[in-house]
């Protein structure tokens, strides 16, 4: 895994590609939520700020990563995103629930929340 990327002047440390999210996602124990985006993306580069603060809200509880759509679109058509950012929460490996589109952090929690 690459363990950082600096977007929007943000550092996040889980960047997942086709060679780790198999290990670091699918074979991982616990909650992962993973937000695919594109550097292009307007939207995207608005809801990092939110992503990040939700990634260190929930330090420790759940891990919370990136998919570049365009580095990884595999992984893009593996899990259907058509629209980006898309935020995808794992649990042990299964897909649990998809947000589409800039949401506010109330929102990103209450999915994560739920699946607690």
């Amino acid at each position: 895994m690459t363990t950082e990327l600096i977007q929007g002047g943000l550092k996040m440390e889980n960047i997942f590609n086709d060679e780790t999210f198999k290990k670091e996602v699918i074979e991982g124990k616990g909650k992962v939520l993973v937000d695919f985006y594109a550097d292009w993306c307007n939207p995207c580069k608005m809801l990092a700020p939110t992503i990040q603060k939700v990634a260190d809200k929930y330090t420790g509880k759940i891990t919370v990563g990136k998919v570049n759509i365009d580095l990884s679109p595999n992984l893009a058509a593996t899990y259907k995103v058509m629209s980006i950012p898309t935020l995808i929460l794992f649990d042990n490996g299964e897909k649990v629930e998809t947000i589409i589109g800039l949401v506010d952090q109330s929102e990103v929690e209450a999915m994560i929340v739920k699946h607690m």
